[in-house]
């Protein structure tokens, strides 16, 4: 053969790569149907269509109308379902809830939507979370049906187990009484001792050289402690002054419920009780006040319910110690009181435990304090006791 056509021929099969490759179809990623994501809760990261059916309000029931807020949607493979066994609850991000939240869409009820994120509980309900896209669904797309996966991700209870063992069956009072037993007797820091646990505790995840700032959200370096303006301190998120227990080992450096704070925010704070509204705050915008109430960024009110669940059991009048107790009312001033709980209960839900609140956790238990906070491993149980 001709050194002409050999380069001819080599042309051609070249040629025939090139067109072949171009009109290659890539296999597209499988949508699973609700059905499916609610049999598939194994923390990896899908995408799910269905039908916004209502705003999940408990793991048991939604709202179909006069929403609440933008924060969650539920959804079922039909637009006529009502039983929340078959729904998929899903939390959506700040930047989604202009556009899928409830309150603010509320004519996108019986709308088919696609949303892509981590299948995880939500609201103690099977759900989606972490979500990173949402979409209207092309109409009449019907959801392609993988094989079922049936891994499963490990329970908090995985880590410690027994640690809970005489509170198993208990409800109300004796589910607290028993959950007091349990965290009552640990280990006390001296309130000096606080500064260092803080940057263990608090520590960025993404540098070991920061803490991150509980309503600021702010990544700051943990040598920056101190009473500057733009300093860290320790924030009593149980108001110190709500039973007045001061800096006192016990409730007073409970590292449950310290956490490092822009020293200027911190003062804003004051004492006053957590609850919705009020005006932004102007070094912690996603923050908002009024004369009597607090209320922090989104990402963090499960974490201070949580913290406040925590204090009142712990701290039950025995020993000589305060009686703590989560209140209705507001402006509490220095009665052993914190409000209000009935926002705390739905910021618990609204806000479910995320790694840095778990990891936090088992560094209290492991390295300081040698006991749990049993919300942030079962926080379902807010809604059994209150």
């Amino acid at each position: 053969m001709k050194k002409s056509s050999k380069i001819f021929v080599l042309l051609a099969v070249i040629a025939a790569i090139a067109v072949s490759s171009y009109f290659t179809v890539s296999p597209r990623a499988a949508t699973l149907s609700v059905t499916n994501a609610i049999k598939t809760q194994n923390g990896s990261v899908q995408t799910v269509e269905g039908y916004i059916v209502g705003k999940p309000i408990s793991a048991s029931s939604i709202q179909t109308s006069s929403f609440s807020d933008d924060y969650a949607l539920a959804l079922a493979d039909s637009p006529a379902e009502k039983a929340t066994g078959s729904m998929l609850y899903v939390q959506i991000p700040s930047s989604f809830r202009g556009s899928f939240g409830l309150k603010t869409n509320p004519e996108l009820i019986g709308t088919k939507i696609k949303v892509t994120g981590s299948t995880a509980a939500y609201f103690s309900h099977p759900g989606l979370k972490n979500v990173t896209a949402m979409s209207i669904s092309a109409a009449g797309e019907l959801p392609e049906e993988p094989e079922e996966d049936t891994g499963s991700t490990p329970t908090p209870s995985d880590n410690y187990e027994g640690y809970y063992n005489s509170a198993s069956g208990k409800t109300g009072e004796a589910l607290k009484t028993a959950l007091h037993e349990i965290i009552d007797d640990h280990t006390e820091l001296s309130y000096s001792a606080v500064w260092d646990a803080l940057r263990h505790t608090d520590e960025d995840p993404n540098n070991s050289n920061n803490v991150i700032l509980l309503y600021t959200g702010r990544s700051q370096s943990k040598t920056t402690n101190g009473s500057g303006v733009d300093s860290w301190n320790r924030e009593h998120v149980w108001a110190k002054s709500h039973g007045d227990f001061g800096t006192a080992m016990g409730a007073g450096t409970d590292l449950h419920h310290l956490r490092p704070t822009d020293v200027s925010v911190n003062s804003s704070r004051g004492n006053k009780d957590f609850d919705d509204g009020g005006t932004a705050q102007k070094e912690a915008p996603d923050t908002y006040a009024d004369s009597d109430s607090w209320e922090p960024r989104d990402e963090v009110k499960g974490d201070i319910a949580r913290m406040i669940f925590y204090m009142a059991v712990r701290y039950e009048g025995d020993s000589g110690e305060l009686d703590l107790e989560v209140t209705e009312n507001v402006n509490n001033g220095s009665a052993p009181l914190h409000g209000k709980l009935s926002t705390l209960k739905r910021w618990n839900e609204l806000d479910p435990v995320d790694d840095f609140e778990r990891n936090r956790n088992e560094v209290i238990y492991q390295d300081y304090q040698h006991n749990r906070n049993p919300f942030i491993d079962h926080p379902e149980w807010v809604e059994v006791i209150w």
